[in-house]
């Protein structure tokens, strides 16, 4: 919290002030957005080397963004939902070309919907350029589609020579791999981002999933979802008791959002999360109730569901106050925030979240980072605290400038390092 933030709410009211939270738009914005850096333009080059460094410098560069937005933007419940969904729909930076993606991951998917309906979330990220390389979506395709493809190109061929018989293709193009069904996504879509692991679905769930959203993959050319009707499966599929007719395309991954968007499970799957990360790690099973109950009532209205949240009895109660402990993200803002320091560059901080295990968009599993203390409380986490809040006080971080006249170092890092501080 920065000095003044308490006098400023106080001023407006807490209530008007949720208000405006749950509805950034309204919110002037400009002067955290004018310290944002600048993404470098793509090199002409087609060379991989000189792809796969600038894939990377631009991975570095979003996570400045992500955390100078989080330093000092007015916005702040936007900030730590945004924090929140990119989490839920983790994807990896370090896996293939999925770094390519991930500015347009977090500026096009993930932001401009975290007050959305959950449903146009979920077709957002599943028709997601990073989403689909990073769980092999993009590869998956009903195994009959090789054979599928060859045959029609063989017609093709045949049409332009006449009566003269198509030229044999190499043995060793012959011998190529066919595609096939990759469960990835449909496992994930199921487990982490709708229903939850006790959700209730199958095995057999799962494949027919899969098999909705063969086809759904990656344009080459212009790096945006593309379907691929050959490589789609267009047999009957059975998802949840639901049928869905044979010869679809699209529509029958479409179909499946509507479905698990809709269910009791996913309601209660989100508010759960939703509370775990607002309130505390076992939030209450009261609240978490409302807040799936308001879910379902509005269709997956998530900023009715976070309103829930944030103006009950149980987000303002003394009893759940300092019940979470930041994660290295949260707690490097909120040092930040506190100290008032103004930041000109990010690149020291991002090298500290590395330092303290939560390197921003480097989380390998789908599962994304842990939300709950057990998995940040330590005695070396701890001492990696201590040890960048000595570094931050004392003015030594590079693109760092502390306030005039701020308070003696050795007290201000005993604050910020302080098991006090560790909580919000």
């Amino acid at each position: 919290m920065r000095q003044g933030d308490v006098e400023r709410v106080g001023a407006i009211g807490l209530n008007p002030w949720i208000d405006q939270q749950l509805h950034p738009s309204r919110i002037d914005d400009r002067a955290a957005e004018a310290m944002l850096p600048q993404f470098d333009a793509p090199p002409d080059s087609a060379d991989q080397k000189e792809l796969r460094r600038f894939a990377r410098q631009q991975v570095e560069t979003l996570a400045e963004e992500r955390l100078l937005r989080a330093m000092y933007s007015e916005r702040q419940l936007q900030e730590v939902l945004v924090d929140f969904w990119f989490n839920h729909f983790n994807v990896y930076a370090g896996k293939g070309r999925t770094a390519e993606f991930l500015p347009e991951y977090e500026r096009d998917v993930i932001r401009p919907h975290v007050f959305d309906r959950f449903r146009d979330l979920l077709e957002a990220d599943a028709k997601s350029p990073a989403m689909l390389f990073y769980l092999d979506n993009w590869l998956s395709a009903d195994p009959n589609a090789t054979q599928r493809i060859a045959d029609i190109q063989q017609v093709r061929r045949g049409r332009r020579v006449g009566r003269f018989p198509a030229r044999q293709q190499p043995p060793q193009q012959q011998k190529k791999q066919p595609r096939g069904l990759n469960e990835n996504y449909g496992r994930e879509l199921l487990e982490l981002h709708t229903l939850g692991v006790d959700g209730g679905y199958t095995q057999q769930d799962v494949i027919n999933v899969a098999r909705a959203f063969t086809g759904w993959t990656i344009d080459p050319r212009t790096r945006t979802f593309r379907f691929a009707p050959a490589l789609h499966d267009t047999g009957e599929k059975i998802v949840l008791g639901h049928k869905i007719k044979s010869g679809g395309g699209i529509e029958d991954g479409e179909r499946v959002l509507d479905i698990v968007a809709s269910r009791p499970e996913t309601a209660h799957h989100i508010a759960f999360q939703l509370a775990q990360r607002l309130v505390a790690d076992e939030p209450p099973p009261a609240l978490v109730g409302r807040a799936a109950k308001r879910f379902l009532e509005t269709k997956g209205d998530l900023r009715e569901v976070v309103k829930t949240i944030v103006t009950s009895p149980e987000f303002l109660s003394p009893g759940v106050r300092d019940a979470k402990f930041k994660t290295p993200f949260e707690y490097v803002v909120s040092a930040v925030r506190t100290t008032g320091a103004s930041v000109s560059e990010g690149r020291a901080f991002v090298q500290t979240l590395q330092q303290l295990g939560e390197p921003l968009y480097m989380c390998q599993p789908p599962t994304g980072y842990h939300q709950t203390a057990d998995a940040w409380v330590s005695a070396g986490g701890l001492v990696t605290r201590m040890n960048f809040a000595t570094r931050l006080v004392s003015g030594n971080m590079p693109g760092v400038t502390l306030p005039a006249n701020p308070p003696p170092a050795q007290e201000l890092a005993l604050r910020i390092g302080s098991p006090e501080f560790q909580r919000h």
